[in-house]
């Protein structure tokens, strides 16, 4: 019977890792930036995350996927609405109290696509 074979640890490249935690890399700690995240190690920081991790979450910068997502609008919606730089929070929030007409637009054309979304998914 041959013996089992030894478990091999998943890694992932600092981007991967920032990604999948929501977060900017270029915010992130110097450590973590130069390394490599295990699959356990994102757990962990999912499951109980720092206190930079839980600031950056918090007040950011934002990457634009979450920026999109807390202004309720596609990553194209923000690049035809100018913004091509990461947000902090109370720039995302400055915005939504200023609702320009460009968000109120992309806002408008994310509720129809997902509205079509959820139409085609229904057949």
């Amino acid at each position: 019977m041959p013996s089992p074979k030894p478990k091999t640890v998943q890694t992932m490249k600092p981007e991967t890792a920032a990604k999948k935690l929501g977060v900017l890399l270029s915010a992130t700690p110097a450590e973590f930036q130069s390394g490599v995240v295990s699959r356990d190690e994102l757990n962990a920081l999912q499951a109980s995350p720092p206190a930079w991790l839980a600031d950056l979450r918090r007040n950011g910068p934002h990457p634009k996927q979450v920026v999109a997502a807390k202004l309720g609008v596609s990553i194209s919606g923000l690049a035809r609405g100018g913004i091509t730089e990461p947000l902090t929070t109370a720039e995302i929030n400055a915005l939504k109290a200023e609702n320009p007409e460009w968000l109120e637009r992309e806002r408008s054309i994310q509720a129809e696509t997902r509205k079509e979304a959820l139409r085609l998914k229904q057949r």
